[in-house]
């Protein structure tokens, strides 16, 4: 088999190092920074790079790069992919790069799936790159609506290196709606909550719920501003039920209304349980 990895950050880094632990593989990659790349082939994450001339060759090609570098990287390459390639995106949002790789797809013969491996930590970069950071995780994919059954399972078995242990199959709207909640507003939150002036004395009154809630606080800014803006109809309103659900607590506590903060509370605690199925 041979994959083509554009982007060698954590995620692209991890499927390189996860795809030549198996020996028929060979990886081909590209990456916006040269040392990166030459780095990656001296270390034997990387076979060769990935160009004009060897893009050719892919049984798989996986964008993991940002948002707008994959929808440029599609639109310049799109004519040199062979009908044989499957190009999965690796992107946290779908609607603008599906809408992208379904076109070019459809007018050049290849098959583009969206996908999203849901792993990943609060570092960046290639150092943080690790082999095994997909085993066991899930895989979510977007496919058009025409692609058949068997392309699916091809695509399956092309990602089967990477050593996920589940699929899940969705739309690119109800992809990124998910989403909104599940990640986006879980950074957004955790991004504002550090900011308050009682996080610079935290030490010495701080356990694991500090831990626990400012962990994503620490990301990439650049990256994360796409995934915002690019999913913000989605994000602005999961925000805003958040501020609402906040405002109530905020009354029972003003209002000195404890069987409202109880009532709150325990409906918090309620719903975690049918949820988690605890």
């Amino acid at each position: 088999m041979i994959v083509g990895i554009v982007g060698l950050g954590l995620i692209g880094g991890s499927f390189a190092k996860a795809y030549k632990r198996h020996q028929d593989c060979t990886v081909l990659a590209t990456d916006i920074n040269q040392t990166i790349l030459e780095f990656a082939k001296i270390s034997g994450d990387v076979d060769g790079e990935l160009n004009d001339e060897t893009i050719g060759s892919l049984d798989l090609l996986l964008l993991t790069t940002y948002p707008q570098a994959a929808s440029e990287y599609l639109n310049q390459k799109a004519p040199m992919i062979r009908s044989h390639t499957i190009v999965i995106d690796c992107l946290g949002v779908k609607r603008e790069i599906c809408k992208i790789g379904f076109t070019l797809a459809e007018q050049y013969g290849f098959t583009y799936i969206g996908g999203h491996p849901m792993a990943g930590t609060h570092n960046s970069g290639y150092k943080y790159a690790n082999e095994e950071l997909f085993d066991d995780q899930p895989m979510v994919i977007v496919a058009s609506p025409g692609t058949s059954i068997d392309v699916l399972h091809h695509a399956q078995e092309l990602l089967g290196p990477a050593g996920f242990g589940s699929y899940a199959y969705t739309t690119p709207e109800e992809h990124d709606r998910m989403i909104a909640f599940t990640s986006q507003l879980a950074h957004v939150v955790s991004n504002a909550y550090i900011k308050s002036p009682s996080a610079e004395k935290h030490k010495g009154f701080s356990a694991g719920s500090y831990k626990d809630l400012t962990r994503v606080a620490w990301l990439k800014a650049d990256m994360w501003s796409e995934l915002f803006l690019a999913n913000r109809d989605y994000l602005s309103n999961e925000i805003q039920g958040l501020i609402d659900r906040l405002t109530e607590y905020r009354e029972a506590i003003d209002d000195q209304d404890q069987d409202r903060l109880i009532e709150l509370l325990r409906e918090g605690c309620r719903r975690k349980r049918e949820i988690d199925g605890r």
